[in-house]
């Protein structure tokens, strides 16, 4: 998969073997960029302009002009998937970079943006979906603009190696005590019927997906209490569990080695899986 990449800035779709990459770039020396992660199944995007949307507010944050419009981006990826013969489930990732430039820490002049897009499979995690995850946590080092779908991922990637070599799926943030979210999703407890999660500040990605948990929870009258619980309330919920564009929405049944609930998949986590799969019109998960 991902055979024909698209270089956005420039039009043009390229075969991966024939892309270079230059060495002066801000996204390579800075971290000076934005991204998305858009989920396909079925050869069709699930939540594509919503993330499209999130593309440009955070490129606005962080005064990167985007060389082109929402629709045209649209349509451009639109095209990727039908270049790329794409009829299974998969993920297109999405980058847009200040440019190209001789190093230096302030903006570079009249240098147009680099945007970046391709392809790959993703099958869905059937057995964790179905049985659950475990996580760890840990205390939430990143900056203060984490809504900002940034290319800065240094601290996610530390948390989440220190998970796998825990052996658990994902790393749960905290600030001060305080659950902000995962180092790759959100994260969502479950007490008394309510489902509790760090409200859309600056200091948490304000998932696509989590939007999608909010409109699902409407939908089933089950109330949603944008607060922040702390490390402390986790032993103590009655379910708990995670969302995001490669995860869906996935339990979490046990944290830094303790059950949650009876340890297995709850009530609640599931009529949200239910949900979320007749949203995106995809077949019911099956171990």
């Amino acid at each position: 998969m991902s055979v024909y990449p698209i270089i956005l800035s420039q039009t043009m779709f390229t075969h991966r073997d024939n892309l270079h990459y230059p060495f002066e770039e801000r996204g390579l020396q800075f971290g000076d960029g934005v991204y998305e992660v858009i989920r396909i199944y079925n050869g069709s995007y699930y939540l594509l302009q919503e993330h499209v949307d999130r593309l440009f507010r955070s490129a606005e944050a962080i005064k990167l002009v985007l060389p082109f419009s929402k629709n045209e981006i649209t349509n451009l990826l639109l095209d990727l998937l039908e270049r790329n013969n794409m009829s299974e489930d998969g993920k297109v990732y999405l980058q847009s970079t200040r440019g190209s430039a001789p190093r230096d820490h302030t903006f570079p002049k009249n240098v147009e943006a680099n945007v970046y897009a391709y392809v790959q499979d993703l099958p869905r995690n059937k057995k964790n979906l179905e049985n659950g995850v475990s996580a760890i946590t840990r205390h939430d080092s990143r900056w203060d603009y984490c809504y900002i779908k940034s290319l800065n991922l240094l601290p996610n990637v530390l948390a989440k190696q220190e998970a796998k070599e825990n052996g658990s799926f994902e790393a749960i943030f905290h600030k001060d005590g305080l659950v902000t979210e995962c180092s790759s999703s959100n994260v969502y407890l479950v007490k008394d019927g309510e489902i509790h999660t760090h409200p859309a500040s600056n200091g948490i990605l304000h998932g696509c997906v989590r939007m999608r948990v909010e409109q699902f929870s409407a939908d089933l009258s089950l109330p949603f209490v944008e607060n922040s619980f702390s490390v402390d309330d986790i032993a103590d919920a009655d379910e708990l569990f995670l969302s995001s564009s490669t995860a869906e929405v996935m339990p979490i049944v046990s944290v830094d080695g303790t059950k949650i609930g009876n340890g297995q998949p709850g009530k609640i986590t599931r009529q949200l899986q239910e949900a979320y799969e007749k949203d995106a019109n995809i077949i019911r998960h099956t171990v």
